[in-house]
């Protein structure tokens, strides 16, 4: 997984009024839970959408205060009209514990079915992966050239070495489907005549 490093400082107090405090001068609160004590902590707005605003998944290196915090972002609050971030939950992570997080799906090649004049649907952008973060990739590349018309890859179709996928098994991660020129193209059966 890719990494980053981000700077955060401690947050003595809590409730509604800390945190619009905190806003206005253009930090967001947010949290540290999943070690030994959930730490308070207050983080630069410009820093986490570098985080939040991308499609990549990475383990936040936090410097709190010059003490370092291995994690990753587990849950953000936004704003319901101005979509500013309000809170962050970040997860501490270790080397011998297993994490389940939401990886991005990138399919790889080009489908047999779409030479075929189909087209190819990707359903799932994003898959939830368990395992430990030493072992977790930055996607799930998927190969889909072998993927024929009127075919899907499911959950159930994959296996990782390091990892297992959390989805239900019948999830449909990608298909092909046929298009409208691509059936008219197909030779019909003539209706029987009467």
């Amino acid at each position: 997984m890719k990494t980053i490093q981000l700077s955060a400082t401690l947050r003595s107090e809590t409730g509604k009024k800390a945190a619009k405090a905190t806003r206005k001068s253009e930090l967001i609160p947010a949290i540290i839970y999943g070690g030994q004590k959930n730490i308070m902590i207050s983080i630069g707005e410009k820093d986490m959408k570098k985080v939040v605003y991308t499609p990549d998944v990475f383990v936040v290196k936090l410097n709190v205060d010059g003490e370092n915090f291995d994690t990753i972002v587990k849950e953000i609050q936004f704003h319901p009209v101005s979509d500013a971030i309000l809170h962050v939950d970040f997860y501490q992570v270790s080397n011998d514990k297993n994490i389940t997080i939401a990886l991005p799906v990138v399919l790889i090649g080009q489908a047999e079915g779409t030479k075929q004049g189909g087209k190819l649907i990707q359903v799932v952008r994003k898959l939830k992966v368990n395992g430990l973060v030493k072992n977790l990739p930055e996607n799930i590349s998927i190969d889909v050239t072998q993927l024929e018309l009127g075919k899907s890859i499911k959950v159930g179709d994959l296996s990782f070495k390091g990892y297992t996928l959390v989805d239900p098994m019948s999830t449909v991660i990608a298909s092909v489907k046929s298009t409208r020129a691509a059936r008219e193209t197909q030779p019909t059966e003539a209706a029987p005549q009467q």
